[in-house]
C-alpha cells in the first residue's frame, strides 16, 4: 500500500513538471519586456526610445500576464499530458475540452440556483472569473484535479475499441464521452464541496504566514530535504501558484500565489516594491551561493593526491548550480555517502531564506545567476533590493564552507575524493563482455549517433532496469529520467551506475536516474531503443 502511494505521488510530481517548467519562461519574457521599457536603461541608451522597442516590450510584459490568471487551464492540460501513459497529445486535447465543459457547467449551475455573486462583489466572495465565466474560486487546484481525473480516465479507456458502426467512438472519442458526464457531475458537486476546502487552504496559508520566520525556514527545509524523493514539487507548487502563497490585487485583478504575484508586479510600473511573498521563490540562494561553499569545502578537505579527481566531479556540478540552478549533480555527489551533510544543506537553505526575510530582500531568485540578473537588474534596486540578496548570499557561502569543512573533518565523512575505493563497479567494457546486446536496431543506432548518445549506453540503462520487458514507462522531469518498472527486484544498480548518472533513487518500482538538463533527449532515445512511441 505504501509503495503504491509513493509511486502515485512520484507520478503526480513528475506530471506537475510539465506546466511548471514552462512557467519560468513566462517570467523571463516578462523580464525582457521590462528591460525594453526600463526608463533608466533608455536614459543610457537613447536608441531604445522608439515606438517599436517600447511597444514590443509593453506587449511582451503585459500580454503574458494573461497566462497567470489562467493557470488552472494550463495545469489541467499539462497534468493530463504528463500523467498519460500513451497518446499524450490526445490526453492534452481531452483535458482542454473537459476544462471548458467543467467551467461552463459550474457557471450554469450557479446561475440556475441563484448562487452567483454580483460581479462587483467578487473580491473575497469565494467566486472568480475563469475564461470569462464566473465559477467557484478553486485557483490552480481546479486544473490539478481535472488534469488528474482526465489522465486516469484516459489511461483506463484509451485502448478501448468498438467494431462496426460504433468504431467511430473508439479510443480518445470514448474517453471524451466518459469525461462529459464526469465533468458535469463534478462541477455540481464541487460547488458545494470546495468552499469549506478553500477555507482550510486559506487557513493553512494564514498559519504559515503567521508563523513568520519559522514558516519560511520550514518551507525552505522541506523543499530541499525532499529532493532525493523527487517530491519537492509538492512543496513549492502550492506556494507559488495558489492562495497559500498569498493573495494580492494588482491592476484591478486578484492574483494568487507568490510567483503569480511577482510576475504581475513586474509588469505593473505602479508597483514600487515587490510584495513579501516573493520570499517563497528565493530558493536560489543556496543554489547560487551555499552549494558553492559546500563544493569548496569538499574540495579543500580532499587529500591533495586526489584533488584532481574531486575537482573533475565538483567543478562542473558547482558551475551548473550557479548558472542554471540545477543542483542535483552536486547534491547527489554527497547525498548517499554523507547524508548528514544533505540534512545540514536543507536546514541552511531554510536559514538563508529567513535571513533574506529579516533583512527585507525582495529579490527574485528561484534558480541560478542567469535568472537572477534577468529578473532583478532591470527592475532596479528599489523594487527588488537585490543587493541584500547578494550580501546574504556571500555570508551563506562562508557559512556553508565552514560548516561542511568542520563536519567532514570531524566526522570523517565520505565526500568526492574521500570515499573508500575498496569496491569495484562494472565498467562498460566489463559489462559488454558479460551480456549479449544483439537486439540493437539499426534505426535507433542511427538516431542515437545523430543525437550524440551511444547505443551501448542506452542498452546499459535498459539492462540495468531489468531489460525491456521489465520497463513499464519511461518519462522525465527537468533533470531526471523517471522509470516505472514491473519488477523492482530485477533492477541492477551496479549496472546503472556505469551509465554516468549523478545519482539513483529507487522507491519500489519507481526508479529515478539523475542525468541533468539534457535528460529529455535521453528519454526519447531510450523509448526509441525500446521501440515505443516517441513524443
Amino acid at each position: 500500500m505504501k509503495a503504491k502511494i509513493v509511486n502515485a505521488l512520484q507520478e503526480f510530481s513528475r506530471a506537475m513538471s510539465v506546466p511548471i517548467l514552462i512557467l519560468p519562461l513566462v517570467g523571463i519574457l516578462i523580464a525582457i519586456g521590462n528591460i525594453l521599457t526600463n526608463k533608466n536603461l533608455i536614459a543610457v541608451l537613447p536608441i531604445m526610445n522608439n515606438p517599436y522597442t517600447l511597444g514590443f516590450g509593453k506587449i511582451l510584459s503585459s500580454s503574458l500576464v494573461s497566462i497567470l490568471v489562467n493557470l488552472g487551464f494550463i495545469f489541467c492540460v499539462g497534468i493530463a499530458i504528463g500523467m498519460a501513459k500513451e497518446k499524450r497529445a490526445e490526453a492534452g486535447f481531452t483535458g482542454f475540452l473537459c476544462f471548458l465543459i467543467f467551467v461552463s457547467s459550474m457557471n450554469i449551475f450557479l446561475s440556475v440556483t441563484n448562487k452567483l455573486v454580483p460581479v462587483d462583489q467578487l473580491r473575497g466572495s469565494g467566486q472568480t472569473m475563469v475564461l470569462g465565466l464566473q465559477i467557484v474560486d478553486m485557483g490552480v487546484f481546479l486544473g490539478i484535479i481535472l488534469g488528474i481525473i482526465v489522465a486516469i480516465i484516459h489511461n483506463k479507456f484509451i485502448n478501448v475499441e468498438f467494431k462496426g458502426a460504433f468504431d467511430v467512438y473508439s479510443g480518445s472519442r470514448f474517453v471524451f464521452l466518459i469525461c462529459i458526464p464526469v465533468m458535469i457531475i463534478l462541477a455540481v458537486l464541487l460547488t458545494f464541496i470546495w468552499p469549506p476546502i478553500q477555507h482550510v487552504i486559506m487557513g493553512l496559508g494564514n498559519f504559515i504566514q503567521a508563523s513568520g520566520n519559522f514558516g519560511i525556514f520550514l518551507y525552505g527545509f522541506l523543499e530541499r530535504i525532499l529532493i532525493p524523493t523527487g517530491l519537492h514539487h509538492l512543496i513549492y507548487t502550492p506556494f507559488l501558484y495558489s492562495s497559500i502563497g498569498g493573495v494580492q490585487e494588482i491592476g484591478g485583478q486578484v492574483v494568487e500565489g507568490a510567483r503569480n504575484i511577482y510576475f504581475a508586479e513586474m509588469a505593473d510600473p505602479a508597483i514600487k516594491v515587490l510584495s513579501k511573498s516573493v520570499i517563497y521563490d528565493a530558493r536560489g540562494l543556496s543554489k547560487m551561493f551555499g552549494l558553492l561553499g559546500a563544493a569548496l569545502a569538499m574540495y579543500r578537505t580532499t587529500p591533495k593526491e586526489r584533488r584532481g579527481e574531486a575537482r573533475a566531479i565538483l567543478l562542473p556540478a558547482a558551475i551548473t548550480s550557479l548558472i542554471a540552478g540545477v543542483t542535483e549533480p552536486l547534491e547527489f555527489s554527497f547525498l548517499f555517502t554523507a547524508p548528514l551533510l544533505f540534512g545540514m544543506h536543507a536546514a541552511l537553505t531554510g536559514v538563508g531564506m529567513v535571513f533574506l526575510n529579516i533583512f527585507g530582500s525582495r529579490a527574485i531568485g528561484p534558480n541560478g545567476i542567469i535568472d537572477f540578473v534577468l529578473y532583478n537588474i532591470p527592475l532596479g534596486i528599489e523594487k527588488t533590493r537585490w543587493p541584500i540578496f547578494i550580501a546574504v548570499g556571500i555570508v551563506m557561502f562562508f557559512v556553508y564552507y565552514f560548516v561542511f569543512k568542520v563536519l567532514i573533518l570531524k566526522l570523517n565523512l565520505k565526500t568526492p575524493g574521500r570515499e573508500n575505493k575498496e569496491f569495484t563497479l562494472y565498467n562498460k567494457s566489463d559489462y559488454k563482455n558479460k551480456t549479449n546486446s544483439n537486439d540493437t536496431t539499426s534505426e535507433s543506432s542511427k538516431s542515437n549517433k545523430k543525437s550524440g548518445l551511444k547505443d551501448e549506453n542506452l542498452q546499459l540503462i535498459i539492462d540495468g532496469l531489468g531489460g525491456s520487458e521489465n520497463i513499464d514507462t519511461v518519462n522525465n522531469c527537468f533533470t531526471r529520467l523517471r522509470v516505472v518498472v514491473k519488477n523492482e527486484k530485477l533492477v541492477k544498480k551496479e549496472v546503472l551506475e556505469t551509465t554516468e548518472n549523478k545519482g539513483i533513487v529507487q522507491n519500489g518500482n519507481n526508479v529515478q536516474l539523475i542525468y541533468g538538463i539534457g535528460v529529455d533527449k535521453l528519454k526519447k532515445a531510450v523509448n526509441q531503443k525500446l521501440g515505443r512511441e516517441v513524443e
